[in-house]
């Protein structure tokens, strides 16, 4: 009973101030308060005041209100473990997939013309050779990049 009336003169008091403000001729200024003003009866005539005066003095609704609180309390403590040691799902799905492809043995697909493969159609298993002269010349480049800014 009481919040309805706190809401009635709520509205009352805004659409005042609508009032006042539309003589000033700030119209658009007027509207919004007026819209602005008007929310509270529309919520204690659509019940939704009561409702909520209902459950704020309603220790059951109270107690659902805290297990709600637990359960996001456990969501983004889990979350925060997760971030901490760095294992979200995001970063998991490589990791997954890795040890797969590690587990399964490599098998060459077949060519699509649907014949076997012959000896030259296999994947070659030397490594590239390192390249020392290709890195020397390139710590020349840089080291004349350094000489001429002074470093």
């Amino acid at each position: 009973m009481i919040a309805e009336t706190v809401c009635s003169a709520v509205s009352a008091a805004g659409l005042g101030i609508a009032v006042v403000t539309a003589y000033r001729r700030r119209f658009l200024a007027a509207a919004r308060l007026a819209a602005y003003s008007l929310v509270p009866v529309g919520l204690v005539l659509t019940g939704v005041v009561g409702w909520l005066a209902d459950t704020a003095l309603s220790p059951t609704a109270w107690a659902g209100f805290g297990v709600l609180g637990a359960a996001w309390l456990l969501f983004t403590g889990t979350r925060a473990v997760e971030r901490r040691r760095g294992t979200t799902g995001a970063e998991r799905k490589p990791a997954r997939r890795a040890e797969r492809e590690a587990a399964a043995p490599a098998v060459p697909a077949p060519p699509l013309g649907g014949t076997t493969a012959g000896p030259s159609a296999r994947p070659s298993t030397a490594r590239p050779t390192p390249r020392s002269a290709d890195a020397s010349e390139d710590f020349g480049d840089i080291e004349a990049i350094l000489k001429k800014h002074g470093i």
